[in-house]
C-alpha cells in the first residue's frame, strides 16, 4: 500500500478522534455545574482544536489574499 495513503488514512482518523473528543469537552462544560471544571474543559477543547487544525490538510486551509484588491 502507498505509504502517502496510509498516513493520510491516519491522519483522517486522528482528525476524526480528535473532533470527538472536542465534543465531548464541549458537552462536559455544558454539564459541569463547577467553575473550575467549566475553565478546565473549556481549555482543553480549545487546545484540542488548535492541534485539529494544525493536522488538517492544507488545501482546507488555503485563503487567498490579494493586497490593494477591494471585492
Amino acid at each position: 500500500m502507498d505509504p502517502v495513503s496510509q498516513r493520510q488514512k491516519g491522519q483522517g482518523n486522528a482528525i476524526s478522534s480528535l473532533s470527538v473528543a472536542i465534543e465531548a469537552l464541549n458537552l462536559a462544560k455544558e454539564i459541569s455545574s463547577i467553575a473550575p471544571a467549566k475553565a478546565v474543559f473549556g481549555s482543553s477543547s480549545i487546545l484540542l482544536t488548535m492541534i485539529r487544525v494544525c493536522l488538517l490538510p492544507d488545501d482546507l486551509l488555503e485563503v487567498n489574499i490579494y493586497p490593494g484588491l477591494d471585492g
